[in-house]
């Protein structure tokens, strides 16, 4: 068994694990230099941030602290209108710390939002947004990360992080894929 394993035949690489981890050193030495003479406290979402965190923050010089949040979703009808309710766990205590939100990847930027908008009302020093995989296209709200890995429209992409619930996490590039990664039980 390989780490494709169980994977669609299907798949295309889009991203290189060399050009990922070229493109990680890259915003590193940004953030490194952004942040200089500060302490970062680094707040990665799970689950599809924690490898692109992981990589991140060994190519950051600077004297930082790791957290991680994991949002929930709620649906709810409000007579006629359906609203999202987004929670997130751990609540992390960032009064005047300097903070950097990092993501996998980026689509409508609703969750993104709430989350730097939640930060900010704690009384972060300020938050910034480190995503591996923007998706512009999708964007439903005025949100730019302030540091982004790549630019990718593809249909459904898997590998660093990315994937279905269960398969293709662990790949070191980016793939697209047609297909439905649900397990087969």
């Amino acid at each position: 068994m390989t780490k494709e394993t169980g994977l669609p035949h299907s798949m295309k690489t889009v991203v290189t694990a060399e050009q990922m981890q070229k493109r990680i050193r890259d915003i590193g030495r940004q953030i490194s230099s952004d942040y200089e003479g500060k302490e970062l406290h680094v707040i990665g979402v799970l689950e599809n941030g924690f490898v692109f965190m992981a990589d991140l923050i060994r190519a950051l010089d600077l004297s930082l602290v790791c957290n991680f949040v994991k949002p929930y979703f709620r649906e709810m009808l409000q007579g006629n209108i359906a609203t999202t309710e987004i929670f997130f766990a751990p609540e992390l205590e960032v009064r005047d710390k300097h903070v950097l939100l990092v993501e996998g990847l980026m689509q409508s930027g609703i969750t993104t939002e709430f989350l730097i908008r939640n930060l900010t009302a704690r009384g972060a020093a300020s938050v910034r947004l480190a995503v591996m995989v923007d998706r512009p296209s999708q964007r439903r709200v005025l949100l730019q990360p302030d540091y982004f890995g790549f630019l990718i429209d593809e249909g459904y992409v898997i590998g660093y992080g990315l994937g279905g619930p269960l398969l293709g996490r662990n790949l070191a590039y980016l793939a697209s894929a047609d297909e439905d990664l649900q397990p087969s039980i």
